[in-house]
C-alpha cells in the first residue's frame, strides 16, 4: 500500500517531513558504500632534541677532477717574470715549467738574486720578453711533492717549551735541495753569462716611477 501524505489545510501536510521519513522506512535502506581514500603519509616527528652546532655537510661538487690551469701564451720556458706578490714582489725569475698542480716552477737563479727554486701562481706574474735558454737545465725531478712540508713532531708541553725562541724550532734545509739549487744555478748561470747585462736585469728590482703608464709599458 503507498503511503500518502495529504494536505489537511492549504500548504499544511498532515506528518512532517521527520515523520514521513520513519513512516517510508527510509532509514532501513543502507547507503552504498563510498571509495576509502588513502590516508596520506603521516610526517616524520621532529625530534625533541637538537644539536648545539650545525653539523658541516660537505657540498657535492659538479666537477668531475680538477684540472690543471691553461699556460697563458706569453709564458713559455726560460722566460723571465716579475712577481707581482709574496715575499719576493717586484723581483724578476726565470720561468722553468708547469707543474700539475698548474703552478709555475720559477728560480732567480738564487746566486744572483736570493731567489731559490719555488711555485707561483701565473695569475701573480707580468711576463716579459726576455727569454733564456733552459734547455740544458734538469728539472725532471721538481713537482708539487717535492715541495712537500714534512711534518713536525709534537713536543711535549713544558715550561722550557713555552718560554723557548720559536726560530730555534725551524729545521734547516735539507742538504738534497741546497744541492739541486746549486746544480739548476749552474745550467742557469752558464746561459746567463752569455748575454750582455742580463745579470744585472734580473738582480734589479722592478717599479713604476711618476708618469709611467703600467698597461703601455713594453715588458
Amino acid at each position: 500500500m503507498a503511503f500518502s501524505n495529504e494536505f489537511i489545510a492549504p500548504g499544511v501536510t498532515k506528518y512532517s517531513a521527520a515523520k514521513v521519513y520513519k513512516l517510508k522506512g527510509a532509514y532501513k535502506v543502507k547507503a552504498a558504500p563510498k571509495h576509502a581514500k588513502k590516508a596520506a603519509p603521516a610526517a616524520p616527528k621532529a625530534a625533541k632534541f637538537y644539536p648545539a652546532e650545525d653539523a658541516a655537510k660537505p657540498k657535492k661538487s659538479r666537477k668531475a677532477a680538477p684540472k690543471t690551469a691553461k699556460l697563458r701564451a706569453s709564458i713559455t720556458p726560460g722566460t723571465v717574470l716579475i712577481l707581482l706578490a709574496g715575499r719576493f714582489r717586484g723581483r724578476r725569475v726565470v720561468f722553468l715549467k708547469q707543474l700539475a698542480s698548474g703552478l709555475l716552477l720559477v728560480t732567480g737563479p738564487h746566486k744572483i738574486n736570493g731567489i731559490p727554486i719555488r711555485r707561483v701562481s701565473q695569475a701573480y706574474v707580468i711576463a716579459t720578453s726576455t727569454k733564456v735558454d733552459v734547455s740544458n737545465v734538469d728539472v725532471t725531478k721538481f713537482d708539487d711533492a717535492y715541495f712537500k712540508k714534512a711534518a713536525a713532531p709534537k713536543a711535549a708541553k713544558s715550561a722550557e717549551a713555552f718560554f723557548a725562541d720559536p726560530k730555534s724550532a725551524l729545521s734547516a734545509l735539507p742538504a738534497s735541495r741546497v744541492a739541486d739549487q746549486k746544480a739548476v744555478d749552474k745550467a742557469l748561470l752558464a746561459t746567463v753569462a752569455k748575454i750582455p747585462n742580463l745579470a744585472k736585469y734580473l738582480a734589479g728590482t722592478f717599479s713604476l716611477t711618476n708618469g709611467q703608464i703600467p698597461h703601455l709599458l713594453k715588458f
